[in-house]
């Protein structure tokens, strides 16, 4: 997969979000009308993978009634998870919790590897878990 949608309620938010607190970088910010954009974004250590920050906004796609039904629902953090992967969970953790994001769980060591969970500024949530947590020899 090289390009997926991550549904956000606010796209400029949203862009401060997951450059400035993430320090993703922005692949396309491409204007595609009034109000409208195509805006990609990824993690620094895949270029190959983008995220389209995805607006749910009134549209020929989305009438009224989907967007309040989308809103709700991604705030509630409904629509799964993603996995990051770093180094350290617990350094990053740490970094980015000083940066305002907010976790819903600290580092914790599960039967797994270890992890941590937060949410982006729309409430779509990510776990956060080491490198090492896929290695081979791991047996995950």
């Amino acid at each position: 997969m090289t390009v997926t949608n991550i549904h956000v309620i606010d796209q400029d938010s949203a862009y401060d979000f997951y450059v400035n607190k993430l320090g993703f970088r922005v692949v396309d910010d491409i204007p595609m009308g009034p109000g409208t954009r195509w805006l990609t974004v990824s993690p620094p250590d895949q270029p190959d993978l983008q995220l389209v920050l995805f607006p749910v906004t009134v549209s020929k796609m989305f009438p009224q009634k989907i967007v309040d039904t989308l809103t709700d629902l991604i705030k509630q953090g409904v629509f799964g998870c993603g996995v990051l992967t770093c180094h350290d969970v617990f350094a990053t953790y740490e970094e980015l919790k000083a940066k305002g994001v907010e976790f819903i769980k600290a580092p914790a060591k599960e039967f797994y590897g270890t992890e941590a969970l937060f949410k982006d500024d729309s409430g779509n949530y990510f776990s956060l878990q080491p490198i090492s947590n896929f290695d081979d020899e791991n047996g995950i």
